[in-house]
């Protein structure tokens, strides 16, 4: 196998910058962290027990060395990367890795990494560990442990190969408040249903601005118990803004408190500052469209550190009966498996004005022990 890791995938998420492409020194600026190692770690751990036949091709230092031999697996390094890595360092590790004639090649990444890694590797099947601040593309495993589950399956011929689609985004107008996907090509991945997230779904129809209206004036009521609301990205909880009229982020997180946009676009650190300030405080989020992801995939600011702040019990999903019929289950992958837990179990989801539906919430983790 080959094996990469995007050493600066996922940083911009926490520190509020929606990605990382171009803007790895002002994400440092502000105190980013790592997420991709981790990640990566993560993945190999459940791994572990593959057997002596399994050889990983990889780049030198953080580009993947590092995290093989941390958890003692056999490796060889296969292109040396420099200090401070970019795309055209992924493309060329995953040529050296073709004229090993590999079986499959695992990154560690975002949707940036997938069209790097996709570009260059032809018909060898690909496979994601998600690690970005926005995946939308079909190659990537719900969680580092269903990425290790789909290895093992791929590897024993259990599991078949689909044929998916590399998606990626603009990330200036990203961040400028405009979701404009663009298809970047093909790739062929893993397969086992519910281990591999579906590509993001953008739902629209007169029925559901009508929901999305209801949801948000009855928002609009409940927010007047003097706490204050952390409110996550997404069309739904922009028209929640809309109504207060205030101007809400639609791909950012902002604070509302007492009817005022008191922190608009935070980050993580932000949220940390108002909890400081503020005795009481909710969280106000919405599911990615297909994938049903409420937590760990595009508002990454929305940390473990600010989930257990607030408390399990203070978290509010507001989702439209359409989203919700097409997806089974909600999803949460925070990076913390003891906190993903406790927010794991059946919760109220608000679908209308006072109207709500029960709904499954599961940790990534949880869905690989069902699927096995």
């Amino acid at each position: 196998m080959g094996f990469l890791v995007n050493p600066v995938a996922g940083m911009g998420g926490a520190v509020g910058l929606k990605g990382t492409d171009k803007l790895v020194a002002e994400a440092k600026k502000r105190g980013a962290r790592p997420v991709s190692p981790d990640r990566a770690k993560a993945a190999l751990e459940a791994l572990r027990g593959l057997g002596p036949d399994v050889l990983f091709f990889t780049a030198s230092g953080e580009m993947g060395e590092r995290v093989l031999r941390e958890k003692g697996f056999e490796y060889q390094v296969v292109y040396q990367a420099p200090e401070d890595t970019g795309a055209e360092d992924s493309r060329t590790a995953c040529k050296a890795f073709l004229d090993r004639k590999i079986d499959l090649i695992v990154f560690c990444g975002g949707d940036g990494t997938a069209r790097d890694v996709a570009g260059v590797t032809g018909d060898v099947p690909i496979l994601g560990i998600p690690a970005g601040v926005k995946m939308h593309s079909g190659v990537f495993a719900i969680s580092p442990e269903a990425a290790a589950d789909l290895i093992k399956g791929y590897l024993r011929g259990e599991l078949r190969l689909r044929e998916t689609e590399i998606i990626d985004v603009d990330e200036e107008m990203y961040r400028s408040g405009i979701l404009e996907a663009r298809l970047y090509g093909l790739a062929r991945t893993p397969y086992k249903p519910a281990l591999v997230q579906e590509r993001k779904q953008i739902y629209r129809s007169d029925n559901e601005d009508e929901f999305k209206d209801q949801i948000a004036i009855f928002a609009s009521e409940f927010m007047r118990d003097g706490s204050a609301y952390i409110i996550g990205a997404g069309t739904t909880t922009s028209k929640i803004g809309a109504v207060l009229g205030i101007e809400k982020t639609l791909l950012g997180v902002d604070v509302v408190h007492d009817g005022k946009l008191i922190c608009k676009d935070a980050s993580e650190k932000d949220l940390l500052n108002v909890l400081d300030e503020v005795e009481n405080a909710k969280i106000i989020i919405s599911p990615i469209g297909a994938q049903g992801f409420v937590l760990g995939r595009g508002s990454q600011q929305i940390s473990p550190k600010v989930l257990r702040r607030v408390g399990p019990d203070n978290l509010i999903i507001v989702a439209t009966p359409h989203k919700l019929r097409d997806t089974p289950y909600l999803l949460v992958d925070s990076g913390d498996p003891e906190l993903d837990k406790m927010l794991s179990g059946r919760r109220q989801v608000v679908t209308g004005y006072r109207m709500a539906q029960l709904k499954q919430v599961m940790a990534t983790s949880e869905v690989v022990l069902v699927q096995k």
